[in-house]
């Protein structure tokens, strides 16, 4: 394979009006490697939405090197106001690992931003299940729970530090989390394109059918608004390039130039955590501390990777067939965005796994 096959698979989706744009980017050997964009100027800022995780995660492991934190730290130590109605026992590694038992629990991005806000949602959550019993992916509770344990312990708002400690640190100048409302140029909208797909045209390796659920447009849409940029959703909010991203993944597997203790870094990284059952896949959830790993078992391709990563590569997916991950094997990191958020998610999700499969083999 060829930096001209991956390429040219990236823009047959803009050339014929599926996607409005995207970017891909490839890096190695800390050093970036390939970035193209087709749809929109190489800089335009995308909102990254789940790939967000990945970057809130490393901002706790930070913490945990730096003392302040341990992954069994419960959430309620730092703030009391998270222990109500069970959830006193729901610690760091709950949250990180999406066992924490709130999958669903809700939190507008105006209530997320302002701590006192935050709080009494917080206070208003209940339990769906007891903490570490299971998984389900936590879209976007776990990661106000973690920007609460970031604040407390560190004595900074928590967009401040992800954007000072990591992205700073790093020399992403395009990967923030939370901006001013008057300086939000240069971040693409997000737009909702496709037609939800037929479903059964995805199965499992048992045969069975994988149930995609629909496209919330109406929650997604509203990260174009100039105050949910600004709150930095930490589950989904974060904006950057393709080329920052895969930078910042390119970090993940050798530390360069950054800030984690080498030994806690491996263990986020490399090690499983969480081998659940994941409800939606019905195979082991495979997460490590704020990642997804491909894993030896043969069902890497129901972990959102394409063909050709080794077992030990890990990844953070997002909506809409946006990807990041990194390959300890090869050296290689890997992210490709797109805006266009579609809503046919077999079609999102073969491209996903096409292009990743194209990277793997460079």
């Amino acid at each position: 394979m060829s930096f001209a096959d991956l390429f040219a698979r990236a823009r047959r989706d803009v050339d014929d009006g599926t996607l409005p744009s995207c970017q891909l980017a490839l890096a190695r050997k800390g050093e970036l490697l390939a970035w193209e964009s087709y749809g929109a100027a190489p800089a335009t800022r995308v909102t990254i939405f789940s790939i967000t995780k990945a970057l809130v995660a490393s901002a706790i492991w930070l913490l945990v090197g730096d003392e302040a934190v341990i992954c069994d730290t419960r959430a309620a130590d730092l703030c009391p106001e998270f222990g109500t109605h069970g959830k006193d026992a729901i610690t760091v590694d709950h949250l990180l690992l999406h066992t924490a038992g709130i999958p669903r629990a809700p939190m507008k991005p105006e209530e997320g931003a302002l701590a006192a806000d935050r709080w009494r949602r917080f206070s208003d959550w209940y339990l769906d299940w007891p903490p570490g019993t299971r998984t389900e992916y936590h879209p976007t509770s776990a990661g106000w729970a973690l920007a609460e344990v970031i604040e407390r312990a560190s004595g900074m708002d928590y967009r401040a530090f992800v954007n000072e400690r990591i992205c700073a640190e790093l020399g992403l100048d395009y990967l923030r989390l939370g901006f001013d409302e008057l300086d939000q140029r240069s971040i693409a909208d997000v737009v909702i394109v496709g037609e939800p797909a037929q479903m059964g045209a995805i199965t499992r390796p048992s045969g069975e059918t994988l149930t995609l659920p629909e496209i919330r447009g109406d929650i997604l849409l509203r990260y174009n608004e100039p105050a949910v940029r600004a709150a930095g959703v930490p589950g989904a909010g974060a904006v950057g390039t393709a080329a920052d991203v895969a930078m910042f993944f390119q970090a993940l597997l050798g530390n360069v130039k950054g800030p984690w203790k080498p030994d806690l870094l491996s263990d986020a990284t490399l090690n499983v955590y969480n081998s659940f059952a994941d409800p939606y896949t019905n195979v082991p959830a495979n997460r490590t501390r704020g990642l997804v790993q491909a894993g030896n078992d043969g069902f890497a391709l129901m972990r959102s990777f394409g063909e050709g990563v080794s077992a030990r590569a890990f990844a953070s997916p997002g909506v809409g067939g946006q990807t990041a991950w990194a390959d300890p094997a090869t050296g290689i990191s890997f992210c490709y965005l797109t805006n266009g958020i579609d809503a046919d998610l077999v079609r999102a999700f073969r491209r996903s796994m096409k292009l990743s499969t194209l990277a793997a083999a460079i």
